[in-house]
Formats: C-alpha cells, structure tokens, sequence
C-alpha cells in the first residue's frame, strides 16, 4: 500500500477531520483481521490504515506532515534551514546585535563574525552576550495506551542520543496534546541552555472505551430476556466494572449514564460515562424460548384479528 496516509485512507489532501473519520471507520470494517480471517491480506492493509489515521487524526501531526517535518511514520525529517528563515523573525538575533538593521548587507553579519574569531573576540553574539543562546527544541511523538492517558501514568521516551528519560502522562491527556519538558531539547551554544523536549501525544484505540470530550462511552451486549424483564449487569469502566440495572423494556440505541465515571482533568470534575445498550439474539434460541415466542405470535395474532372485527 502506499506510503501516503491520504492515499492509504482514500483522500484528498483538503479533506476534513470529519471526512478522515468516516475513511477510517469504513476502511477498518472492510480489513480488519478478525472480521476478514480468509483474506491474507487483511492485516497489513488494517496495520497501514491505523498508522495513516494515527498521523491525519491529531491536527498537530497533520499541520507538521503537510509542512513536510514529519514523514509518514511521524519521524522527524531532518530541517534545511537558510539565513533568509530569520531574517524577517521577530527575534531575528542578526538584528538585534551589532546594529544590523533591516537593510543590512548578509556578507557583512558573517565577516563580523570571522573578524570577531580572528581576534579571539569568543564569537558573535547570539542573542544575550558571550556568545550564548539557546538550543533548538526536539520534538517527539509517543504513542500511549487509552487507559494511561484517561488516568495518567509514567512512561519513557528515547531522546536523541540513546539516553532515556522519564514522562509523566497527566490525567486526561487527550490525542494530539503536545507535553513539554522543559531543558530536555538540543544542547546550546555558547554555554546557553538546551531547548525543551516537545512530545505529541498519539492516544492508542481501546476495544472498549471512546472518549468524547470528558465522557466515556461504551456499548454493552444485552441478552434478550435481560432487555424484556429488566436485569442489573456489570459493565467496565476507565476504573474498573460496576453495576448497572437494564429497565425493563429497554430497546438497543437507548443510552445509560453512570455519573461521575468519566475522565477527570487536573482541576476539573469527572465526566460521566455512557453507556449504549445493543441487544444480542442468541444465533440457536432456546427451544423453550422458540415454542414460548411462537405461542405469544399466535396469540398476539388472533387478538388482532378479533380486535379487527
């Protein structure tokens, strides 16, 4: 399949969220394994299309794929940056030292700059005296189970240069949030500080759970006697199982809510969870239940007829 999350998905590159949303859940319908297990292929194209969703899904990570920073794994792509990147910045350092203006000569910064080694002057002066600035920020992309970011945890990135290092999920983490670390970037110049280490969040699917906002939603499997006559059921939730009561009567679409068990920010009340009840008819009925069902359609037949007449 091709490289290109656009074309692995069927899309264009203008398409919505939306659009890549309704790509998404029809392509895994159609090649996901366990739906398809006699088609070999099915698995590499269900791996392909995940991984494309994965990187269009977080506007953060599209923006940066579109700009060409990020290829289509989400690896950085190395960066070609020349003098005219600055020239026009805010925080242009050439400037805001030595008296550089707008109209200044590109050839006299650099001869500056040699004359200043040539002296042994330590260098021009990067935007806060004795040659030091800042190093460049690193940015990151982790991928975290559903479960961790809902109730947050600690994981581990690999930084650049093999060394390891400890992140903290907080709770309620949500697809696409960019953590910062703040001196864990590139190193500086002059004896500056490092940059930070910015880390795009990728909130892996769960079978269960999807999360909307702060709430919770799942579908919880219904058997039909439990949706006739009513019944208390367990359903799971981000923090464990808990009981729920069916009413009696309750039909498959009709939604539940548990309050409270949804994802709680920092600082801020829990959502609630809901549950979607989906009605499920055994494939062989019990023939108790057949001979039950069918001596209620006649009956309900025959005072039909009656009430007709």
């Amino acid at each position: 399949m091709s490289t290109d999350p656009y074309t692995t998905l069927g899309l264009k590159k203008d398409a919505s969220a939306a659009d890549i949303k309704r790509a998404h859940r029809k392509l895994v319908r159609t090649s996901h394994p366990d739906l398809h297990p006699d088609d070999k292929g099915a698995e590499a194209r269900f791996k392909a299309v995940s991984a494309a969703y994965d990187l269009l899904k977080a506007p953060e990570t599209r923006a940066r794929y579109d700009a060409g920073e990020i290829d289509a794994q989400g690896a950085e792509r190395p960066q070609r940056q020349y003098y005219r990147d600055y020239a026009d910045a805010p925080d242009n350092v050439y400037q805001q030292r030595r008296g550089f203006g707008q109209d200044m000569d590109p050839g006299d910064i650099f001869a500056e700059i040699l004359r200043n080694r040539a002296t042994g002057a330590g260098g021009f002066d990067f935007g806060g005296g004795n040659g030091r600035t800042a190093g460049p920020d690193a940015r990151y992309r982790l991928e975290v189970p559903f479960l961790d970011a809902v109730r947050g945890a600690q994981t581990a990135i690999t930084l650049q240069g093999g060394a390891s290092l400890a992140v903290k999920i907080p709770r309620g983490t949500q697809d696409g949030q960019t953590l910062r670390l703040r001196g864990k970037g590139s190193s500086g110049f002059g004896g500056g500080p490092a940059g930070d280490a910015l880390i795009t969040v990728a909130v892996q699917d769960h079978p269960d759970f999807r999360r909307e906002g702060d709430d919770i939603l799942v579908t919880q499997p219904v058997s039909f006697d439990d949706a006739i006559l009513g019944a208390k059921v367990t359903v799971p939730t981000i923090d464990g199982p808990v009981g729920l009561t069916i009413p009696p009567g309750a039909s498959s679409g009709r939604v539940l809510r548990l309050r409270g068990r949804g994802v709680a920010g920092k600082g801020k009340a829990a959502g609630d969870q809901r549950v979607e009840l989906k009605i499920v008819v055994p494939k062989d009925p019990d023939p108790a239940l057949r001979d039950l069902l069918t001596a209620w359609r006649k009956t309900k037949a025959t005072l039909k007829k009656g009430a007709a007449a």
